[in-house]
């Protein structure tokens, strides 16, 4: 979906400026922490996955999702995945205090403190065999599909109608605008070369690597 989550590129807001990646520290403040691990223990529940939990943080209103900071959104996404799937309720969530069970089965998920390491650490694989044929290899010229999809997608808004050359081929992974509906399918993957000068215009000489799934692209016309 466009909204306010999907900036990158865009005209008008001026250049990036980031910290340094050596002195900006790795959260600003002590609740950042707390987020982050309430967001990936709630994943642990297996109620949601990755691209449903991007996509509910993409889903708050524009003006919420601008205004709030990082970890702010990664909350207000969890807030709305354990209220969707009836985990707690906006009362519970407002009052702090629970009022009703837990969903049946839940209690047998827990993760002993122990595990959390290694479960982290082992991750989720994303590589799952695809139904459709490799259409493309490396040096291809490819063209991005002009489209304004209403989900969630991994194609930025900034590369869509832009044609640009196949650089790397990655294989079969799940794609995330089905994972999103919670539809596991597999999609071929590329990496895509686009040149500054035919994104942003002819003062700019950058070169832009972009992965994109193959469902996003098409022949040049």
């Amino acid at each position: 979906m466009n909204g306010g989550h999907d900036l990158g590129g865009a005209h008008g807001l001026g250049p990036i400026d980031p910290e340094p990646e050596h002195e900006e520290p790795v959260f600003h403040a002590e609740w950042e922490k707390r987020a982050l691990g309430l967001t990936l223990l709630a994943g642990l529940l297996r109620q949601w996955n990755i691209d449903i939990s991007r996509h509910a943080r993409e889903r708050q209103h524009p003006v919420d999702y601008l205004s709030n900071s990082y970890y702010e959104n990664w909350l207000a996404g969890l807030e709305t995945l354990l209220k969707e799937t009836g985990m707690v309720t906006a009362e519970e969530l407002s009052s702090g205090n629970v009022e009703t069970s837990a969903p049946v089965g839940l209690d047998k998920k827990c993760v002993k403190a122990s595990e959390i390491i290694a479960i982290l650490e082992a991750g989720s694989p994303s590589h799952k065999a695809s139904v459709t044929a490799q259409l493309f290899d490396v040096g291809d010229w490819v063209q991005v599909k002009l489209f304004n999809p209403t989900g969630h997608t991994r194609a930025p808004r900034y590369v869509r109608g832009h044609k640009g050359i196949i650089s790397e081929y990655y294989g079969s992974h799940i794609f995330p605008d089905e994972s999103a509906k919670g539809k596991t399918i597999g999609e071929p993957l590329y990496n895509v070369v686009f040149e500054g000068q035919d994104l942003w215009g002819d003062d700019n000489d950058s070169t832009i690597h972009v992965d994109l799934w193959q469902d996003y692209l098409e022949k040049p016309s």
